[in-house]
């Protein structure tokens, strides 16, 4: 695998995708009960295929909130923001931003170890706010599937005008139902992680990623935390 697409995707495995404010919208409203295998396998070759690719989406969250996902390669960087917080991953550095009583600093952290997966402990808030990521639905679909007592059905639906493949799990430790654009980005997802509900939907997506989408928020403060030298 090519060097920069390895990094791409350990960028990419840190982190946002999307749930569905009302759940997915089913074409074929009885869905249809697949294999569970089937399942896993087409579902996790799309999101695969997604970490390779260069787009930005945006998200609605719960409340009328929203939330937005920016991915580019050559270099490799991804960037997720959501009400008041923004996480930035490039080779240089990873980037968390915050705003409180309306002051917002930044602290840049190393990059992600190139050798080995990286850590997604450092998401939690990202997470607090509906926030997840394709890794993690991926997880959700294979422990599903592993799971005798659970029934997974699919359908599919169209989201900001992408057609996308849909599933729902039941009966499983983890309910939760999930859309999977063509292009492999996550389309929605409505269920919990970490038991705290997520609902997220896909409102717009584009092929192309604004110049400033991974650079710092006007006037935010800075606090550098990467080694001397890095």
């Amino acid at each position: 695998m090519p060097a920069a697409s390895t990094r791409l995707r350990l960028l990419a495995a840190l982190v946002i995708a999307s749930l569905t404010v009302t759940g997915c919208q089913t074409l074929d409203d009885a869905g249809r009960a697949i294999g569970h295998s089937d399942l896993v396998n087409d579902l996790a070759n799309r999101l695969d295929q997604a970490l390779t690719l260069t787009y930005s989406a945006d998200y609605q969250l719960a409340a009328g909130q929203t939330a937005s996902i920016a991915q580019a390669q050559e270099p490799a960087r991804s960037a997720y923001t959501w009400p008041g917080g923004r996480l930035t991953v490039t080779e240089e550095a990873t980037t968390r931003c915050g705003t409180s009583g309306g002051r917002t600093v930044c602290t840049l952290e190393p990059p992600p170890a190139t050798t080995a997966k990286p850590s997604v402990a450092m998401f939690a808030e990202a997470k607090r706010q509906g926030l997840v990521t394709p890794p993690v639905v991926v997880g959700l679909l294979t422990a599903a599937a592993l799971d005798p007592d659970a029934l997974i059905t699919s359908s599919d639906t169209t989201l900001a005008g992408r057609h996308a493949s849909c599933v729902e799990v039941r009966g499983s430790a983890n309910d939760f139902s999930a859309c999977v654009t063509t292009e492999g980005a996550l389309g929605s997802f409505t269920g919990q992680v970490d038991g705290a509900p997520v609902d997220l939907a896909l409102t717009r997506y584009r092929e192309t990623v604004d110049s400033t989408a991974f650079d710092l928020p006007p006037g935010a403060g800075v606090v550098d935390r990467r080694p001397a030298g890095s």
